[in-house]
């Protein structure tokens, strides 16, 4: 591709000027004539260059593939190289920036070179259990092992615009085929509508996506700064039903608008990184305050303009749970759904398993959780993303197993009953604090709607103060409680409102 930087130009593009130092030990001369060719041409003794340096002043490792050196491809000598640059980042507790370009295995060397990914892809799991970034920068092209090792396994994957990306290439399946393969699949864009990467951005722009990651990744919980006071008095009390009409104002904040007004640093992420993308669930890297987190928030936006949140919502939802667990951040779960989809698709694909598993893999996450119920809490997409240590609940949020008019056709055959039966329900923020369902209450004056910026302000001040009051605490020990919390549900426990 005209105007494609080498691997070397990229990193340097990506690093502060003058930091990058090269961690690669001379190879010896050359038995292949085809690598031999590839030295003379690119300067380079191998596909793969790796080393470290000051990324906005923080020190990273980085591994990037040289596609002008055998088509980047990955042979023993490369792999090596790579696996001891990912233990060494490891040893060194760096997070690690990756930027493959690469056509995958180097076929002069067969099978063995083939089984490389192995031990690349094994590295880049202890690598990762060990709580550090590995951030991936897909550029043009990427294929084959490459891609499916460690080429996929980013915590945050970005790709270069039009980049060609995929596992089969073009070649192999013109020559296996006999015919073209579909235009438009293989490319960047298409990823990242399917889920596949979080991002589409020029190398130009790689340095500022890779620092506000590692930001949010990074940075140190701070000390609690307050007591365990609540920070306000009692709520008005209103009816059931006045509740759940003010939830459902189309003009209500949604978690765009908490992110926007409550967060300091917010890096959106894109699907399930497996080849679904729901709109109605947002997945975000974030900071309020002083405190970083994973946000898994229902989007009341998009499931007004586009349908309900399905299955591949909650696919993506585990995949937060996922980074969660890895790189020990808390988890934010808000709850803003009017009910999951109903239909045929959502059934055929696994809706009510994906509840479950959901349900099971959030309840026993050793990583400090809160969920904030912000508006409708309605069925079982939202009891998949409530069971965490603490739960907050904006004053006209609420919680039920139906919307009120489908619970009363239950019980009553008719929906003229849902004002009496939500009441009776104990669907309101009051009732689930009453309950021991809710821990604080989190005021509206007298609408959330009327007051967007400073609604989202306060609930983003309340998250801090519960995470900040978690983060420090020891992960069997929050675990443990919140399996009794849920373990003793249905007994009444003493509330207090925020």
């Amino acid at each position: 591709m005209a105007g494609r930087l080498t691997a070397l130009e990229l990193v340097e593009l990506a690093l502060d000027d003058g930091s990058f130092r090269s961690w690669d030990e001379p190879l010896g001369p050359a038995s292949d004539p085809d690598v031999a060719a590839a030295r003379r041409r690119t300067g380079l003794d191998e596909a793969v260059i790796t080393g470290e340096g000051l990324l906005r002043g923080r020190r990273v490792a980085v591994v990037a593939c040289e596609f002008g050196f055998l088509a980047g491809s990955i042979g023993v000598a490369a792999a090596e190289r790579m696996v001891a640059a990912v233990e060494r980042a490891t040893g060194e507790r760096l997070p690690l920036l990756a930027a493959p370009a690469s056509g995958g295995t180097r076929m002069q060397e067969g099978t063995v070179a083939f089984l490389q990914m192995v031990k690349i892809s094994a590295a880049v799991a202890q690598h990762k259990a060990a709580g550090l970034p590995y951030l991936v920068y897909l550029r043009n092209p990427t294929f084959g092992g490459v891609l499916a090792s460690w080429g996929s396994l980013g915590h945050v994957t970005a790709a270069e615009p039009g980049a060609m990306i995929g596992f089969l290439g073009p070649r192999v399946y013109q020559a296996l085929y006999g015919e073209a393969f579909p235009e438009g699949v293989q490319v960047a864009e298409n990823l990242y509508r399917h889920g596949l990467v979080d991002a589409v951005l020029p190398p130009e722009a790689l340095a500022g996506i890779a620092d506000r990651a590692l930001r949010i990744l990074l940075a140190p919980p701070a000390e609690p700064a307050w007591d365990e006071t609540p920070s306000e008095g009692q709520v008005p009390d209103v009816p059931a039903w006045e509740s759940i009409t003010r939830s459902r104002r189309p003009d209500r904040p949604g978690v765009r608008q908490l992110l926007r007004y409550a967060a300091s640093d917010v890096l959106p992420l894109s699907g399930t990184g497996a080849g679904e993308r729901d709109p109605g669930l947002y997945l975000a890297l974030a900071r309020f305050g002083g405190v970083s987190c994973v946000l898994l928030g229902q989007d009341r936006r998009t499931q007004a303009e586009v349908g309900p949140m399905g299955p591949a919502a909650l696919r993506a939802a585990r995949r937060g749970l996922r980074l969660a667990r890895e790189l020990d951040l808390p988890l934010v779960t808000v709850i803003d759904t009017p009910g999951a989809a109903l239909s045929a698709e959502a059934e055929e694909g696994g809706l009510a398993g994906e509840i479950a598993r959901c349900l099971s893999e959030l309840v026993t996450l050793e990583a400090p959780t809160l969920s904030v119920i912000l508006g409708q809490g309605c069925g079982g997409g939202a009891l998949a993303l409530i069971p965490c240590d603490r739960v907050l609940v904006a004053q006209h949020g609420w919680l039920s197993p139906l919307p009120p008019e489908g619970a009363s056709a239950i019980v009553h055959r008719d929906v003229e009953h849902a004002p009496q039966l939500a009441a009776a329900q104990g669907v309101r923020s009051a009732d689930l604090v009453a309950g021991g369902i809710a821990d604080r209450i989190v005021a509206e004056r007298p609408d959330a709607a009327e007051e967007p910026r400073a609604f989202c302000r306060r609930v983003g001040h309340e998250l801090e103060r519960e995470l900040l009051a978690m983060v420090h605490t020891r992960r069997p020990e929050l675990l443990a409680r919140r399996l009794r919390r849920y373990r003793a549900l249905g007994t009444a426990l003493d509330g207090e409102v925020a």
